[in-house]
């Protein structure tokens, strides 16, 4: 696992293992996990959407604490995952990093509680699993607009993005830090400490 340039979000890329029968890799093992980032992962729930091309998904993140963490891979197809720090006061405050996970690299994105996270499916058919440190809880759940100008993400050039109608209406990073829906990166970093 190497850290991306967000603090909080890790990209691992595994050892596939190719035969005539087909392939196999290790996509989560808690030891290397726990080496690589200074905690452990526990596993509340485990998501699986599956996207035609243009779906965008997000940027999601959940109150801290608890928060949500996240381990993302892309089991069929190929997405751009994004991570998006949006912890009030962080040294990367708005910015956003994006990694291409597919079913021939088989990589996968940690991100940390506190970070948002969007992605868009560059196939049809493309589906996404992700391992979660909290259960869904609506009353902790907001989102940020994944076209808000002002963050500027570079999604893919000739893909029409395709949104649920609850997250066209999320509002701006500005919007959402003007109603104090943001999580604040101190909380963020001492909720991780606890977990250590």
């Amino acid at each position: 696992m190497r850290p991306l340039g967000i603090e909080g979000a890790w990209v691992d890329t595994p050892r596939v293992f190719p035969d005539d029968r087909g392939r196999f890799h290790e996509w989560f093992r808690g030891g290397v996990f726990r080496e690589s980032v200074g905690q452990g992962f526990s596993l509340a729930q485990a998501n699986c959407s599956r996207s035609a091309r243009g779906t965008l998904r997000g940027i999601h993140y959940a109150a801290v604490p608890p928060g949500q963490a996240k381990y993302v891979t892309c089991v069929r197809g190929a997405v751009l995952d994004v991570v998006v720090d949006v912890r009030v006061g962080s040294p990367g405050f708005g910015r956003w990093e994006a990694v291409r996970l597919d079913d021939t690299t088989h990589g996968c994105v940690y991100l940390s509680e506190g970070l948002g996270h969007a992605f868009m499916a560059l196939e049809d058919d493309s589906t996404v699993v992700y391992l979660c440190s909290e259960g869904y809880a609506p009353e902790r759940e907001y989102g940020i607009d994944p076209l808000d100008p002002a963050l500027a993400v570079d999604w893919p050039e000739g893909l029409a993005p395709r949104l649920s109608a609850k997250d066209a209406a999320a509002p701006t990073l500005e919007e959402a830090g003007r109603m104090g829906l943001l999580p604040s990166y101190e909380e963020c970093v001492a909720y991780r400490k606890s977990l250590a």
